[in-house]
């Protein structure tokens, strides 16, 4: 049996192995690792290109390049790996069977025709295709033309929406402000803009927050909000609806420059900021009382004697523990055929959705829902600093995205692998002989591979990990941090949040991040138990007439245990698109349940095109099935005055363990080397000692990292 323990929740939850052992997790011997573990590779640049060329190249496609130019016409959106069946790739992985066929997953948005429409492709074979073939959701829907996510050419299109909008208004936002719109140079206004695009299907209108651009531009909102309705394909017909400035509504520009030339609306004056130390920067201010040395570097990650891990390609190997990886465009970090000596545990364990819920004063707050899958959450994987975001000794990975560009955009060290010192043993022992000794001590220092990326999708901050201990443990875990989604502090505004500085609310919100985990323990055939532990008062076998037991008051507890857990669900529709309703469901294995959301319902939230309501509907038996588990992990941030100028990732993180119970005969860490145990060899004086150990009595020194170096660019090459 393998466990999956919520880090947040007194539970513990099983899948078993079924009682049909299924197909053998060996591998063939004819197939090494690293071949076998390539058909879930993402896809190089140079594949990326070719399924761009070749689409590029079908006339009946009519395609036009992403950027530039009119918003209606025929665009490729994204290219991305498209994994193979589990079917075929067990097949191959276990029976010797043929290698699934590679291909791409092609996002086409064909907005130059009289309807339309989205629609995706699977394209190959590659590394040179020569077909596509429509993909097909659940229940046959088509993509509806105004769920698809923003591109590039739509925000610089509503960028000039409101410089023409804002006109009127330059008087009253440079005289509160010191900021305009239109026409400026070094004191600009931006925007922020919020989902979902309306409160109905086929709506696309947006509420956008202007705000400073100054560094941290997130929290400094200047009171004055826009909703923008630009559904039409054209541009020219896109306008301004509403406006709320300052607590109030307005109906356009012109009726909110005229109550300002008339002298009777209420202005929110905005200071001047300073030109250094801006309380949304990350300059140095303030000291610690303790006066203890901060301009000097910290501990240090070091590999003393090399690295303990192997990567080749995309397969990863540490300890026991072997996996191949991807970071795929839509969502992020997969991992595929996780094994532990050789069996496998879980097919795959990936990230599927990360949203955001909000309450506020302002209707930008009231409405923001974010669902992160529909902003590119897994491409954009920003560069990783060496030494603040990983190790200096870490392994960095490129990644190449094909999302919203007119070819493949390489991000410098957008994932990094180290292997991490938890600072806490794995296991350790003192055997005192409760005389002023000992009879030994044995310890294993604790140690964990870890696998990172981030996505920083606008103002927040994701830091994605897998670690992998010794002793059979994989943890899941995400930190949040980034600036807070902040609107304009007005006295009502209280009620949904914190004024975090001046003119600043930092409003209530929820975070709840979705993972897919596809175990399989012993084959695909598992089913799902829970273990219930009860109090049970017995009668005492040598102490008759006594009764055992917790419970009745026999043995009072000097604090009171309460545990609380979430309520049940109610019978009614869900209003959102992810199962934020459970920490855990589980399901049947369908190959048409790839995901529990999609690029899509941050735009259509209301009728979703993945809708995992249905995937419980089926009210199939889960007993010695092909399993998939799905975990829900959250959070309510109440932010405060210590997020500014961002929220810290100390308190903000969360996930969940794979543990194994009763899967081995004892904790697989003792085939560590890394053990030292230590016996007295003359009790009672302990003048001698042995120490045994496995590895070189020294560690030795940590070798100088390089001096610092950061690029943070990334391009269509």
């Amino acid at each position: 049996m393998w466990l999956l323990r919520l880090a947040w929740a007194l539970a513990v939850l099983g899948i078993t192995a079924g009682s049909s052992p299924g197909p053998s997790p060996g591998s063939s011997p004819t197939v090494p690792l690293l071949d076998k573990a390539s058909i879930f590779a993402d896809l190089s640049p140079a594949e990326l290109r070719a399924v761009r060329t070749f689409l590029m190249s079908r006339p009946e496609l009519g395609l036009s390049p992403s950027r530039g130019g009119p918003l209606a016409k025929n665009t490729l959106f994204l290219v991305e790996l498209l994994p193979p069946k589990k079917r075929l790739a067990l097949r191959y992985l276990d029976e010797g069977g043929p290698r699934p066929r590679r291909q791409a997953r092609a996002v086409i948005f064909f907005g130059g025709q009289a309807e339309p429409n989205v629609t995706e492709f699977a394209v190959g074979p590659l590394p040179q295709p020569s077909s596509y073939r429509p993909l097909r959701f659940k229940g046959g829907r088509a993509i509806p033309f105004d769920a698809r996510p923003m591109t590039q050419l739509e925000y610089e299109l509503l960028h000039h929406t409101l410089v023409k909008a804002m006109e009127p208004l330059y008087r009253l936002l440079r005289d509160s402000t010191g900021f305009w719109y239109h026409n400026c140079s070094q004191r600009c206004l931006t925007f922020s803009d919020i989902a979902p695009r309306g409160l109905a299907p086929g709506e696309r209108r947006t509420w956008m927050v202007l705000q400073r651009f100054v560094e941290g531009f997130f929290l400094h909102p200047v009171g004055l909000e826009v909703l923008v309705d630009h559904r039409d394909p054209d541009p020219g017909r896109w306008a301004v609806q509403q406006l709320w400035y300052n607590g109030q509504y307005f109906s356009s520009p012109q009726e909110l420059a005229r109550r300002y030339e008339e002298g009777t609306l209420a202005v929110a004056h905005l200071t001047e900021p300073p030109s250094q130390q801006l309380f949304s920067s990350y300059e140095p201010r303030g000291r610690f009382t303790t006066d203890t040395p901060t301009e000097v570097h910290g501990a240090k990650v070091c590999e003393p004697q090399g690295r303990r891990y192997r990567l080749r390609g995309n397969q990863l190997e540490y300890g026991g523990w072997s996996l191949a990886f991807r970071l795929r465009s839509s969502a992020g970090l997969q991992l595929f055929d996780l094994r532990f000596n050789g069996e496998r545990v879980a097919y795959e364990v990936s990230v599927q959705e990360a949203i955001a819920f909000y309450g506020g004063h302002t209707p930008a707050a009231m409405q923001t829902k974010y669902m992160d899958a529909g902003w590119g959450m897994g491409s954009v994987t920003y560069e990783l600093a060496r030494g603040i975001d990983c190790p200096e000794v870490a392994t960095y990975l490129d990644a190449h995205h094909l999302y919203d560009a007119d070819g493949p955009v390489r991000f410098s060290r957008a994932i990094c692998i180290f292997e991490l010192p938890t600072g806490v043993p794995i296991r350790r022992h003192f055997d005192s002989d409760f005389q002023g000794g000992f009879h030994f001590y044995a310890g294993l220092e604790g140690h964990a591979l870890v696998l990172r990326t981030t996505s920083t999708v606008y103002n927040y901050d994701y830091i994605w990990d897998f670690l992998l201990y010794p002793n059979g443990v994989m943890e899941a875990k995400v930190h949040a941090t980034g600036f807070i989604h902040a609107t304009f502090y007005t006295p009502q505004g209280r009620r949904y949040g914190s004024r975090v500085h001046s003119h600043v609310l930092g409003n209530l919100h929820t975070h709840l991040v979705h993972y897919k985990v596809d175990l399989d323990i012993a084959g695909t055939g598992n089913s799902f138990e829970t273990m219930d532990v009860r109090f049970e008062n017995i009668s005492n076998p040598w102490s008759p007439g006594a009764r055992e037991g917790v419970g009745d008051g026999s043995f009072p507890l000097p604090w009171h245990p309460r545990v609380g857990l979430l309520p049940a669900p109610s019978n009614g529709p869900d209003p959102a698109p992810i199962p934020h309703r459970y920490h855990l469901a589980v399901t049947r294995h369908h190959e048409n349940e790839p995901s529990s959301s999609s690029i899509y319902a941050q735009n259509d939230p209301w009728e979703p095109l993945v809708s995992f309501e249905g995937f419980l509907r089926d009210n199939e038996t889960i007993e010695d099935q092909d399993l998939v588990a799905w975990v829900t992990v959250g959070f309510l941030h109440v932010p405060h005055a210590e997020d500014i100028p961002n929220t810290a990732t100390p308190g903000n993180a969360v996930g969940f363990f794979l543990r194994p119970f009763n899967f081995f005969d004892e904790d697989p860490s003792v085939a560590s080397r890394s053990p030292v145990i230590v016996r007295p060899l003359d009790p009672p004086t302990f003048s001698q000692l042995e120490i045994q150990r496995w590895t070189p009595a020294s560690p030795g020194p940590c070798v100088a990292p390089e001096p610092f170096a950061y690029n943070g660019t990334y391009r269509q090459e």
